[in-house]
């Protein structure tokens, strides 16, 4: 059966909110949670970007669900040996419910510290190296690595889960969905896309989880989520790869501006019509994702669970 769970947006919500969300989320009869990792949110109109980890504790003793990062990214911002630590100790305090979900990343959070921005065939070496380091630690012996990317110098972790955290892996293009279905313990995607699905399968993810994600905006008023939705998530129309490269909320702002209201809104489900809801996340599970997570975008979102509560989990359920 299909898990249904809710998508936590950091650059939209402050940390208190986030938690609130988190049990909104369990109350409505969500599954699991996704959150979102980033330094930066896409746009200053979205306005926030709290530290993920301390978020993930507070969430871990406020509800009973599942959390995933939707993604990590441990290969420049933060080092991989602290993700190990960070990860781990995220899976104590969720008794054993965390999962590690890690991607390449993109510029926006990564050149804070003033590293070169690597192209994507060097950063997908880098997550490589980084899982090794990862792993290694995990295991709770004390390791020293020395590879092309990272140093470890005798580290060990003592606070350690009795189950390390599956990884599940992001990944959009050929490459990243190859290294998903031969190193991860599940995939991640943002989109319907079933060839992706079927990419991860014979990459060597057959019986693995995957976990897609998707935004929709619930309203009363299907012209004013509209409005919502472009007002503060413009930057879902922008195509390509400017995603991975642009460094600053500002150069997003700029390009957003080329986005029109029906290309900002056209994969997202806005209004009070279930049909459309429903229909959205159908899409998901046709394409063989086996979790699929829904994030409401703006400030309504006490009207939002209320309405999945009642008008759209439970025939999600009874379809599958």
């Amino acid at each position: 059966m299909t898990t249904f769970g809710y998508f936590l947006s950091s650059e939209e919500h402050d940390p208190k909110e986030l938690v609130r969300q988190a049990k909104l989320a369990e109350e409505a009869g969500f599954e699991a949670l996704w959150i979102s990792d980033h330094y930066h949110p896409w746009l200053d109109e979205q306005g926030e970007s709290s530290f993920v980890w301390s978020v993930i504790g507070a969430v871990s003793q406020a509800t009973s669900l599942p959390v995933t990062t939707a993604v990590t990214c441990p290969i420049i911002r933060i080092h991989p040996a602290i993700i190990a630590q960070a990860a781990a100790t995220a899976q104590i305090l969720l008794d054993g419910r965390f999962r590690l979900g890690v991607g390449t990343g993109e510029a926006l959070n990564e050149h804070i510290l003033g590293d070169q921005w690597p192209p994507a065939e060097e950063r997908q070496r880098m997550l490589e190296e980084a899982l090794d380091v990862i792993r290694e630690l995990w295991t709770g012996e004390l390791v020293t690595y020395r590879g092309e990317f990272y140093e470890v110098d005798t580290a060990r972790l003592y606070s350690l889960p009795d189950q390390p955290p599956p990884i599940y892996i992001s990944g959009f293009g050929p490459k990243s969905v190859e290294l998903a279905g031969r190193l991860g313990d599940g995939y991640i995607h943002t989109a319907p896309a079933a060839d992706m699905v079927e990419a991860f399968h014979k990459a060597g993810g057959e019986g693995k989880p995957c976990a897609a994600g998707l935004k929709v905006c619930w309203s009363e008023d299907e012209a004013e989520a509209r409005r919502t939705v472009h007002r503060l998530w413009p930057n879902q129309g922008i195509p390509g790869e400017a995603a991975q490269l642009l460094p600053l909320p500002r150069h997003f702002e700029q390009l957003a501006q080329l986005v029109t209201e029906e290309a900002a809104t056209r994969s997202t489900p806005c209004g009070p019509s279930p049909e459309a809801h429903l229909n959205a996340i159908r899409e998901y599970v046709d394409a063989g994702f086996d979790e699929v997570y829904v994030n409401q975008i703006g400030p309504d979102q006490d009207g939002f669970f209320e309405f999945y509560a009642t008008r759209i989990l439970p025939r999600l359920r009874e379809a599958s």
